[in-house]
């Protein structure tokens, strides 16, 4: 609740609270404010005061109001030195509605602004991460102490790196690659900033703009984002508990011939759901039918099993490319990523690399080569996923007691939640109390109202959340 104080009344406070959400992208260009009733009633003020806040805001020139329809974010709040935002076009499947819909972007850079900046001190059922205190180790700083106490240290740490990436640590990842029955060479690996930068390498290697790819929906807000920035056609593709809906890839295949198709095949997120063997064999042969990649992006495979039905494994890297990293499990900032290649489209993703990071840092992949082979990284993966049973089944047994139900077998680091009311109204009220969420619509190729969400079991095993959750939901 606002109180007013003698520095700064209840009208500065509240389009304080709301500039400040604006301009870190909180509040996305397009977004639609209360209505001046909503937000009296939600911070017990009186309209007056919310139309005065609006009034600064109008001033500001961070909202608009649109006659008959309340007040919007404007698409260039942030400044004219951005230019005019690009409405990118997403296709719908075919005999779905309209072939063509234009829609305001989705803005992935309000969840990684949001996961990434200090909303409060409390745990943050939107994050896409561990907490930190799960990730502390000390084999880390051992490993990094290692490398640099060595005489190699000041061989290359002045000089670029190998293009492909550290010798030593493609072996590692070759031998790890073994072990999800994935065979890769390491002739076959090239390392990256993290698995994001492996996506974008991939993507300006095989597409152009008004390319068509194929992508799972829902899906990982950041790769919807991304391919429209590229000027891609985003054909999204529902994901269902055994795999991709096979019959609308197969149409999609038939009308646009799509030049790719993105996929996390195992704990997928945000559903937790794993591709069965039967699944992955029609995708790769719609692939080879239809003469498209594959790009399997398995982040998650420290919290999987290795037995887990994985589309490099059965197609062998003929059309598939394989993508992960170390964030997830280690350390976020480390940024070490990987992808593993057919052989005649090797060359090409390493020029990509080249020409957007020229190298990749050597220290980080050596220290990461050492953890690999000493076991370290297995033995602490373990521990995490011991950790994340136990706080899965307390968060799961929260949400169920709050009123919720999961649309997914709840699996993996994420839950795919149904709230029963639209999300993104309910985020922006959490918002209030501290509590960063990330409603469902994000996870759309086209944004539309969703009453779903997706929970990171490790940040939601306090009572004190669903309490309030339960409250503010019953007022949404």
């Amino acid at each position: 609740m606002l109180m007013k104080t003698p520095a700064q009344s209840l009208t500065e406070q509240l389009s304080s609270r709301f500039a400040d959400r604006i301009r870190t992208r909180l509040l996305a260009p397009g977004a639609r404010l209360p209505s001046v009733r909503q937000c009296a009633q939600q911070h017990e003020l009186s309209p007056s005061t919310v139309v005065a806040a609006y009034d600064r805001l109008l001033a500001q020139g961070l909202v608009e109001a649109r006659r008959n329809r309340g007040f919007f974010v404007r698409e260039t709040a942030r400044g004219m030195e951005q230019g005019p935002s690009r409405t990118p076009v997403h296709e719908p499947a075919p005999g779905f509605g309209e072939l063509t819909a234009r829609r305001a972007p989705i803005n992935a850079a309000t969840l990684i602004r949001g996961m990434f900046q200090a909303i409060s001190d409390k745990p943050q059922p939107g994050m896409g991460v561990f907490p930190s205190e799960w990730l502390e180790s000390t084999f880390m700083p051992a490993a990094v102490r290692k490398v640099t106490g060595t005489q190699a240290l000041k061989e290359f740490s002045l000089q670029y790196g190998e293009p492909a990436g550290d010798a030593g640590l493609r072996r590692s990842l070759s031998k790890r690659l073994s072990g999800l029955n994935i065979q890769a060479t390491p002739e076959q690996i090239i390392t990256t900033v993290g698995a994001t930068h492996a996506l974008d390498v991939v993507s300006r290697t095989l597409l152009r703009a008004g390319d068509y790819v194929m992508v799972e929906e829902p899906g990982w807000a950041i790769e919807f984002a991304r391919l429209d920035a590229l000027g891609m056609r985003i054909l999204p593709v529902p994901r269902r508990e055994r795999g991709p809906d096979l019959e609308v890839m197969a149409r999609y295949c038939e009308v646009h011939a799509p030049k790719l198709f993105v996929s996390v095949s195992v704990l997928h997120n945000p559903t937790g759901y794993c591709l069965t063997p039967g699944s992955a064999h029609r995708v790769v042969q719609l692939a080879n039918q239809h003469d498209f990649h594959i790009v399997e992006d398995d982040t998650y495979s420290h919290l999987a099993s290795e037995s887990a039905t994985r589309l490099c494994a059965l197609d062998g890297l003929q059309r598939t490319i394989y993508v992960s990293g170390f964030a997830k499990i280690l350390a976020p900032n480390w940024r070490v990523g990987f992808l593993a290649a057919p052989l005649d489209i090797y060359e090409r993703l390493l020029d990509t690399k080249l020409l957007s990071t020229l190298t990749t840092p050597a220290l980080l992949e050596k220290a990461l080569a050492w953890c690999i082979d000493q076991g370290q990284l297995r033995r602490h993966a373990e521990r995490i996923r011991t950790r994340l049973d136990l706080a899965r089944a307390r968060s799961v047994k929260l949400a169920l007691h709050a009123g919720c139900r999961f649309a997914a077998e709840p699996a993996g680091l994420f839950g795919w939640v149904d709230t029963g009311v639209d999300t993104d109204a309910l985020a922006q009220r959490m918002l209030d109390l501290g509590y960063l969420l990330a409603p469902g619509a994000l996870f759309h190729a086209r944004r539309e109202p969703s009453t779903l969400m997706r929970i990171n079991f490790a940040t939601t095993q306090e009572a004190q959340f669903w309490r309030e959750f339960v409250k503010i939901r019953l007022a949404v």
